[in-house]
């Protein structure tokens, strides 16, 4: 648990929010914790002086001219533990990063380390002092005096537009009505409080207010300090940001790429209120705030909210939205079924749905989900509803799961009403026996497959007996409604099967599994079995990477328990992990795994479909899914979350017993394979109302990125009867870098209107390896003793002689990628970046140092060079040169990794196409070789081990190749807009640098 410094804070009604009332703060002055070089902390007291000239603090053993910090000598403020003595291992447990910051000052970039008692205070200061420093010798106008800014001006215009009377007063009840139209999610009772509050102060009560007051209420509850300060850290004048400042924001913070100042100017037009901000292109705070609360700023990746996955592979390598019991609306022992379930199972996307038919009273088959159950619908209206919203929610195919409780006869009506009703949708041609594997969900689109028992060949009758499946009967035999018969005779049991039922099933055979090497040699590709969630499990732990290959070439379906008699759902995650495809869940309950389900499939367009990961699509892939470490091939990310504050959080449902305030905290999920599953969570923010600030840092460290869901739950530390207030799920491929707002939900998955978190999000790599993520930053340093992947002896002296090959490739692989990635997070370090940033924005904090210094060192960038030198001309401080040193071994490495790259893929690629070569010779050799058991296991193990190793590592040289020429074209362009670069004209072609090479096969 962090530790933090104990003494006094801000106080809680003190609210921060415009870089007037910064300077306030600071010249009132506040105690903070200096840090010495020697990691020892002393308090001083701290204070802005009168003619907001210098910083002065006290006591002090120099004399009182020497205890201060001009602010004209001030180069930088830096949030966080950014210099060499706050990161030392003596101070790094006490105190959380955001109490901390540093001022860089002087002619040799000195460091004054700074600890306050919280974010707020040290946002006060940051805020205040980069405004101060941005004006340089020209000392603003004292706090509130001069013209009224943009903000004003507007406030005051729609206060104009409200007083109809034009008697320069409005009614309070419009006032109040007047702000919510302004900001909708906050409370009446909030607005009509803080009119009574500066009515009292201000000695003018009454049901009328003027419009000074009504400026001054809409600032106090409007403005929201962690925004106002994200404004003033990119704002060129400090109250709002023109067209290059936005521009700034969206390409270094929130890693967008292409942004021009057309672009900026669009999102100015759409969200800055203004008429006079709109028209010269400044955005101010609430334009700002407008902006940040927008879909075109969410935290989920628009891309993925249309069909964006490759839809051309097998229907076996996709995961597909499945329902258990989906027409049930309460539990499955005393639910009652009803026809809306079906509606809404398939307008959620789900591809898969089970019906149980039994026989109905009228003659005709019915279907119920339990025999319990108070009312049965009739199987015609349930296919003549999925006739109708079959494909409303996605084109793609749905999978008709029949389970069949009926006789004969019923069944040839079912049967004829499912080619009635669904007529040229039906999927009824016959498989290819010469294919491989299954159709593709593209193939398939618009068509409706049913997945059944089916006669065997040899069956002439009009019905005949085939083995039943597990799935249904527990139910019944609970409630004695199984044929006592049956049970009698031992063995599997028979039910007797129509031929006009049977005909209907084509690509998904519903048989029997009986073990994975009867599987392997014998099942046909577009037979399938069905597993109940106990022996699904059992094969999870004691045979994972049995259960990944099966589910390679074959679909398999997991149904929950027939003793979750509550409708209880199955975690999927521990399903999907092992490849299985279709994990039946209970869309009527909601909880965190029905969360997990629906945000899961919420990529890819919502469409049913989500592709599995490479890993488990391979032909030849080595996958643990039970690995408590990163896996080969595959790049361990770290996801850096900062949970900075909450909007219009609800009261939990069951709370009605307690007051007003809410006390809320934030927990952070990760689910996904074993290695991933973790939780972290915020401090509790007390007494906060309904906009608490957390302002807390977590992370994360992800292992297998593709099946990683990071869940945001909100509960209430104070909480009678129910704590949950909000959550949202989101597949971890889908969150966008930089400053998001996180759409919260209820627990039933319905959006909450105007809730909301504000979220930081990064994503870089865990030690190296190329880019963190499709938009990710490099990673953090390795300060340890290098390791290196190698490939496994197999036993087999052929293959090992052709994996060998591979070894001094291989590290030199790791050699260059590591090497480039120490070089870089030197140099970030340095430049009092985290890991997280990127090439731009250390350029650009070079770049701002020289410009706030009076006698500036002369510092180039020749961009005339494909690999820019930093070069300097006389003298330069001791923190410079350590940075241009550490650029210059950036370049370096960086250059040769590029140089180098092909050829080491080249070879990575020559083994890993060798070592192919065997496969398909593997049982031969085997055989030749006497490998049985344990040693025959062993072999396969290493060979897919080395398989995937060395094309997982040639994948990561791609990447690291590509990532380093995106560095380069970040230098060129940085260079070129801050104005240190020369000979600019020779800027390589963004397109020539980021062109990335061709996938590497499957």
């Amino acid at each position: 648990k962090k530790k933090t410094v104990s003494f006094s804070t801000m106080p809680n009604d003190r609210k921060i929010n415009s870089t007037a009332a910064c300077i306030s703060f600071m010249l009132e002055g506040c105690e903070l914790k200096k840090v010495r070089s020697n990691s020892r902390m002393y308090s001083r007291f701290f204070v802005l002086d009168t003619d907001m000239r210098s910083v002065r603090w006290e006591p002090s053993k120099k004399d009182s001219e020497k205890a201060k910090i001009e602010i004209k000598s001030v180069k930088e403020v830096r949030v966080g533990k950014k210099t060499p003595v706050l990161r030392s291992n003596g101070l790094s447990d006490q105190f959380p990063d955001e109490c901390a910051f540093s001022i860089i000052y002087g002619e040799n970039y000195e460091s004054l380390d700074l600890v306050a008692s919280s974010a707020d205070v040290v946002s006060a200061w940051v805020m205040g002092l980069r405004y101060l420093v941005s004006y340089g010798k020209h000392t603003p106008e004292a706090p509130g005096t001069g013209h009224p800014s943009l903000r004003t001006s507007w406030i005051s215009s729609v206060f104009d537009l409200a007083d109809l009377e034009k008697s320069g007063r409005i009614p309070v009840s419009r006032a109040v009505q007047l702000i919510k139209a302004l900001n909708p999610g906050m409370k009446t009772s909030t607005i009509e409080l803080k009119f009574k509050e500066l009515q009292k102060a201000s000695e003018r009560p009454g049901v009328e207010v003027a419009c000074d007051l009504f400026v001054e209420a809409y600032c106090e509850l409007c403005t929201r300090p962690e925004i106002f300060f994200l404004l003033v850290q990119f704002s060129s004048n400090k109250e709002y940001l023109g067209l290059k400042d936005l521009l700034m924001f969206l390409e270094v913070e929130q890693g967008m790429e292409g942004v021009t100042e057309e672009k900026c100017l669009e999102i100015v037009g759409k969200y800055e209120p203004s008429k006079e901000g709109r028209e010269k292109g400044y955005l101010a705070i609430d334009g700002f705030t407008r902006y940040l609360l927008s879909a075109d700023c969410s935290i989920f990746d628009p891309q993925h909210r249309k069909v964006c996955q490759d839809m051309a592979q097998p229907l076996s390598h996709y995961y597909i939205s499945s329902a258990h019991s989906a027409c049930l609306l309460e539990d499955n022992f005393w639910g009652r079924s009803d026809i809306s379930g079906y509606i809404n199972a398939l307008g959620l996307g789900c591809r898969s749905i089970e019906l149980v038919l039994w026989d109905g009273p009228e003659g005709e088959p019915v279907v119920y989900t339990s025999p319990s159950a108070t009312s049965c619908v009739p199987f015609r209206a349930v296919v003549g509803l999925i006739d109708q919203h079959a494909f409303t929610a996605s084109a793609y195919p749905l999978i008709l799961c029949l389970v069949v409780r009926c006789s004969a006869p019923q069944q040839r009506l079912a049967a004829q009403c499912l080619r009635k009703t669904l007529g040229e949708k039906l999927y009824l041609e016959p498989p290819n026996p010469a294919a491989s594997y299954l159709p593709s969900p593209e193939q398939l689109k618009g068509r409706i497959l049913i997945k059944g028992k089916k006669l065997p060949p040899g069956c002439e009758d009009s019905e005949g007996e085939v083995s039943d499946e597990e799935e249904g009967w527990e139910l019944a035999r609970r409630l004695g409604q199984e044929d006592r018969e049956v049970l009698e005779g031992g063995g599997p049991r028979r039910v007797r099967l129509s031929r006009e039922l049977s005909e209907l099933v084509s690509l998904c055979q519903a048989v029997p599994f009986q073990d994975f090497e009867s599987s392997r040699r014998g099942q046909r590709y577009w037979e399938m079995c069905s597993f109940s969630e106990v022996e699904a499990g059992r094969f999870t732990n004691e045979c994972p990477a049995e259960l990944v290959s099966y589910n390679k070439r074959f679909l398999s379906r997991v149904y929950p328990s027939p003793m979750r008699i509550d409708a209880s759902n199955m975690n999927p995650q521990d399903f999907w992990k092992c490849g299985c495809q279709m994990v039946a869940m209970n869309y009527q309950t909601p909880g965190l795994m029905m969360d997990l389900n629906a945000g899961w499939f919420r990529q890819n367009g919502a469409c049913g479909y989500v592709l599995r990961p490479s890993i488990m699509r391979e032909e030849v892939s080595y996958f643990s899914a039970n690995a408590k470490d990163s896996l080969p091939g595959v790049p361990a990310q770290l996801l850096h979350l900062k949970v900075i504050s909450g909007q219009n959080l609800p009261k939990p449902k069951g709370s009605g017993a307690k007051g007003e305030v809410v006390e809320p905290y934030v927990c952070a999920e990760i689910h996904g394979i074993p290695a991933d599953c973790a939780e972290h969570r915020t401090k509790t923010a007390l007494q906060s109302g309904d906009n608490p600030i957390f302002d807390e840092s977590l992370e994360f460290q992800i292992n297998l990125p593709e099946l990683a869901v990071l869940r945001f739950v909100v509960l209430d530390d104070d909480y009678i009867g129910d704590e949950f207030i909000a959550q949202y799920t989101i597949p971890f491929e889908c969150l966008q870098p930089g400053y998001r707002h996180v759409p919260l939900q209820s627990l039933a998955g319905e959006p909450l209107p105007h809730a909301t978190l504000f979220v930081h999000v990064a994503i870089t790599d865990r030690r190296g390896g190329g880019k963190g993520h499709r938009r990710g930053l490099a990673g953090r340093r390795g300060r340890r003793v290098r390791e290196y992947t190698s490939t496994k002896a197999t036993g087999i002296k052929a293959i090992d002689e052709v994996f060998r090959t591979a070894t001094q490739p291989l590290r030199e692989a790791t050699d260059l990628r590591e090497n480039v990635q120490n070089a870089l997070v030197s140099f970030k370090e340095l430049c009092g970046l985290t890991p997280a940033a990127n090439m731009k924005q250390c350029i650009l904090t070079v770049a701002a140092w020289l410009l706030h210094s009076d006698s500036a060192p002369s510092v180039t960038l020749n961009l005339a060079e494909k690999y820019p030198p930093m070069e300097a001309q006389g003298p330069i401080p001791d923190l410079l040169r350590k940075v241009l040193t550490a650029y210059e071994t950036m370049i370096q490495t960086s250059r040769t990794l590029i140089e180098s790259a092909d050829v080491v893929y080249g070879k990575l690629i020559q083994a890993q196409q060798a070592g192919m070569d065997f496969h398909k010779e593997l049982h031969r050799i085997e055989a030749k070789e006497a490998l049985r058991g344990r040693k025959l296991q062993k072999a396969l193990e290493s060979f897919a081990w080395n398989i995937t190793v060395l094309k997982g590592q040639a994948d990561l040289l791609k990447h690291a190749k590509a990532e380093a020429l995106d560095n380069l074209w970040q230098i060129h362009n940085a260079g070129q807009s801050c104005g240190i670069g020369r000979n600019g004209s020779a800027s390589p072609e963004p397109s020539r640098l980021r062109a990335p090479l061709e996938p590497i096969p499957e």
